[in-house]
């Protein structure tokens, strides 16, 4: 259950990182709340997840599928330059959750 929760505060990391650029320096209402409840609930899950996982896991894999989450999300809604060094970078980063997450088992 754990990894659940896990995935879920990652996907919602990027909701909130999306509804924050959104918000506009929190200048739009709307856009702010959803930043403020999509956090609230990303980190809750975040507790969740580390009752059982350890803290360097748990952590790295929620920051990964947040920066992953939000590059292609840059890309793909808001239009954001790609070339390689975004891409590999991109790639470096998706490789380490990948060892984060063989390692844990």
């Amino acid at each position: 259950m754990s990894w659940i929760f896990l995935v879920f505060a990652g996907l919602l990391e990027v909701v909130w990182a999306y509804s924050m650029k959104q918000s506009a320096g929190f200048t739009r209402t709307v856009p702010s709340l959803i930043t403020v409840v999509a956090l609230l609930a990303s980190f809750g899950l975040l507790a969740l997840a580390m009752r059982t996982l350890p803290l360097g896991t748990a952590y790295t894999i929620w920051t990964g599928i947040g920066a992953i989450g939000a590059f292609l999300l840059g890309i793909f809604v808001l239009g954001e330059p790609v070339n390689m060094v975004r891409i590999v970078a991109a790639l470096l980063i998706l490789t380490g959750l990948i060892l984060m997450i063989l390692s844990s088992h």
